[in-house]
Parts: C-alpha cells; sequence; structure tokens
C-alpha cells in the first residue's frame, strides 16, 4: 500500500515541477518592434526591452507594434508567441458586416 503512494506522490509532482517549468518561460509584454525579414522581435515586458531570434514555426508577420503579446522563449529564440486577448470593450480588428442584399 505505501508502495503504491509513494509511486503515485512522484507521479503528481513530477506532473507539477514540469508544468511550473513550462509556464516559466512565458512572457507577457508589448512589440515594440517587429524585422519579419530578418526574423528579430522586440518586446517591452516589465519596462525591459527583451530581443527575439523567430524559432522554426513562429511566424512574425502576424505581430505589429503595439501588439500585446505573450511570448514562450528558450533563451533568446522564441518558440511560441501568442496575441493575447483584447480587453472587453476594445474595438476588434474583426472584419466589417456586409450590407444585406434584396429587398
Amino acid at each position: 500500500m505505501m508502495k503504491k503512494f509513494s509511486v503515485a506522490l512522484v507521479v503528481v509532482l513530477s506532473i507539477c515541477l514540469v508544468a511550473s517549468i513550462a509556464l516559466a518561460d512565458m512572457k507577457s509584454g508589448t512589440v515594440k518592434s517587429v524585422d519579419a525579414k530578418a526574423g528579430m522581435i522586440v518586446v517591452t515586458v516589465d519596462g525591459k526591452d527583451m530581443t527575439y531570434k523567430a524559432g522554426k514555426g513562429v511566424d512574425l508577420g502576424k505581430c505589429k507594434v503595439g501588439d500585446k503579446v505573450e511570448v514562450k522563449a528558450d533563451k533568446d529564440v522564441a518558440t511560441e508567441i501568442k496575441t493575447a486577448a483584447a480587453p472587453a470593450g476594445a474595438p476588434s480588428a474583426a472584419p466589417a458586416k456586409k450590407a444585406p442584399v434584396g429587398c
């Protein structure tokens, strides 16, 4: 019985450790500059400019200056960039609706 409990405890603690490591690499900030051709982005995080090289599969073409983003990085390489959700009531970038056709 004690052996099963110990194994279960080790598994739970391992999962918690992996989850905390994964979350620790995410940084939230505002895009200061983007150079899609060079594959570089500068994000201001807590008042400090952080420069990242876009990792494989990261599309900088979707980022623009002023965007709120979350960057997952391995050292100075951005492995994932997510645009943060717009606050409630903020204007959206959704396309304008077409006028109805017909009578």
